[in-house]
């Protein structure tokens, strides 16, 4: 299993175009990726509606977990897109 935990880059957090922009770069790897919110809740990253329902504000920290094969570069790519500025 791989996993990255990270801090959310965006002013916005993860909301509207963040969001949208995250979730078709996770659904783009063709991996099952998951993202799991510093309360423990675990969502498909895949999904705009499962990522926008767990509230994630600029600063919080993040999981990204993911089994399948080609994990690893897939996370590193997710993860410095969740740490950079996406509401520009």
């Amino acid at each position: 299993m791989s996993r990255r935990t990270i801090t959310i880059g965006s002013k916005v957090g993860l909301h509207a175009r963040p969001a949208s922009i995250f979730t078709h770069a996770a659904k783009a790897t063709g991996l099952a990726v998951r993202l799991t919110d510093s309360s423990g809740k675990t969502v498909n990253a895949a999904s705009i509606l499962s990522v926008l329902s767990l509230g994630i504000n600029c600063g919080d920290s993040v999981t990204l977990i993911c089994d399948d094969e080609g994990a690893e570069a897939a996370l590193d790519s997710l993860s410095q897109l969740l740490e950079s500025e996406l509401d520009h």
